[in-house]
């Protein structure tokens, strides 16, 4: 189980060089090389570099303190948008220094630019290579013509760190947070959305103010601190939460902005419960993962509401992702690296594991399936690494080649990586969470201890769904 982060420090700002600055000595460019976390090792002189190429578009920011956890907010600028620049809503809690400087930060990152590249490059011949060159950077102007990205951040005061927050589906400004105090708070930011979609100046500069609000609603039920929180897609207002002692609690709305959450807690785990999803599908069922290396499926309708208990893995059970494009496919991670994806409709048979990747070797901290594309999912892990797959591909020799004569060069890349990883992001450090835009088919934002990058690879092609083309 990989939670807290180590030693938190406040992000600054850097002065970027500009044209012209810096160093004047040229140095001689080597062939480009993929590199592979723990496999290859950096020599004295060598320096990662960031294929821009690789993105259709990439941006890096941070809000203060960093966030061990944040959640996209839905909202009204359309419900599929393909052209940029973009516009996102969020919400983060941090993790201070001290207890008494936390908050959860509301924030909208707008003027999101970008491009759209081709998946394969267009090479017509070294005759034409310096154009090419002269193309590709008047491009990258133009793209940086747009301008940069504006943050405006507004700051509710949370009192401790906040371990995990979740945005309500149906009502996005109803947000819930776990605290390392022990208490699961519910908040009305519906203010503060209102405030960041009427303003389009920049707050990010000054914007240290904090609010002190009451929340809505406050449970101390639990008798330790938690990470596990999900409300349902399906019902309104209802919630599950689960601490590291074992225990989960059902929280049932009431009128009146209140909740009844269950005095008598669900016990199914012998350890930390890390993890809750609902069901796409059922009002009410719900699956967790523990320390215990199991994942529970629960129905609360049931006299027995545990359902069924799989082994997943041989090690912590970090985090779960529940499918709902395909609502018989659950994916999990690790503590040793290892995520699987188990098929729910064969879990009476003893052997529901249907896919085992062992790509990374650090533990999984974060897994979830795309809301475009049933066989895609994105994964982060603490090797600081956050990849992208496709669980329907498989290698294909010919169409290699293919690619190879096309690209009219062969092609630096490793050759024993599964045909399933799309993309490999890299440059954060201690990877925490991650989440796809369910308004922005193939982006996807993460949060490290460094801050956030949002980043959209561009060979992530996603079909607009039939039911809002």
């Amino acid at each position: 189980m990989v939670r807290s982060l180590k030693n938190p420090k406040k992000a600054k700002r850097k002065n970027k060089a500009k044209k012209g600055e810096g160093s004047s000595d040229s140095v001689p460019s080597l062939p480009a090389k993929v590199w592979q976390p723990g496999v290859d090792k950096l020599e004295e002189g060598e320096e990662l570099q960031c294929d821009a190429s690789a993105y259709n578009s990439l941006h890096a920011f941070h809000i203060g303190w960093p966030c061990l956890s944040f959640d996209v907010l839905r909202d009204s600028l359309g419900l599929v948008r393909t052209e940029f620049p973009h516009s996102v809503y969020c919400v983060a809690g941090t993790q201070a220094e001290k207890s008494s400087w936390n908050s959860i930060g509301i924030f909208k990152l707008s003027n999101i630019s970008g491009k759209r590249r081709d998946l394969v490059p267009d090479k017509t011949g070294d005759e034409n290579s310096d154009m090419d060159s002269d193309s590709s950077d008047s491009d990258e102007e133009e793209e940086a013509g747009l301008g940069t990205p504006v943050l405006q951040l507004r700051k509710v005061f949370h009192e401790g760190c906040v371990n995990r927050i979740r945005a309500m589906t149906q009502n996005p400004h109803i947000v819930a947070s776990w605290g390392d105090t022990g208490h699961v708070q519910v908040w009305d930011i519906s203010s503060h959305i209102n405030a960041l979609a009427e303003s389009e100046s920049d707050l990010s500069h000054g914007a240290s103010a904090v609010s002190n609000e009451a929340p809505l609603f406050k449970f101390g039920g639990h008798k330790d601190e938690g990470y596990a929180i999900d409300w349902s897609p399906r019902v309104p207002g209802k919630l599950v939460s689960g601490d590291c002692r074992n225990c989960i609690h059902l929280w049932e709305p009431t009128s009146g902005a209140t909740w009844n959450v269950s005095a008598k807690s669900y016990i199914g785990h012998t350890a930390s419960v890390e993890d809750l999803q609902w069901s796409p599908t059922e009002d009410t069922v719900f699956a967790s993962c523990s320390v215990d290396r199991n994942i529970i499926i629960w129905d609360t309708r049931m006299d027995n509401p545990l359902a069924a208990t799989i082994t997943a893995h041989k090690a912590d059970v970090n985090v779960i992702s529940w499918n709902k494009l395909a609502s018989c496919m659950l994916a999990s991670g690790s503590d040793d690296g290892t995520f699987s994806i188990q098929d729910l409709r064969m879990v009476k048979d003893g052997d529901s594991v249907v896919a085992h990747f062992d790509y990374h070797k650090h533990p999984i901290t974060s897994i979830e399936w795309s809301p475009h594309e049933a066989s895609t999912l994105a994964v982060s892990s603490s090797d600081n690494q956050l990849t992208i797959w496709d669980l329907s591909l498989e290698r294909d020799e010919e169409e290699e080649a293919e690619f190879k004569t096309k690209m009219k060069e062969q092609v630096n890349a490793p050759t024993d990586l599964p045909p399933q990883l799309l993309f490999v992001h890299q440059g954060q450090k201690d990877l925490k969470e991650l989440h796809w835009h369910s308004q922005i088919p193939g982006m996807v934002v993460s949060t490290a201890a460094d801050g956030f990058n949002i980043l959209m690879p561009s060979n992530i092609e996603n079909a607009i769904p039939a039911n809002v083309a």
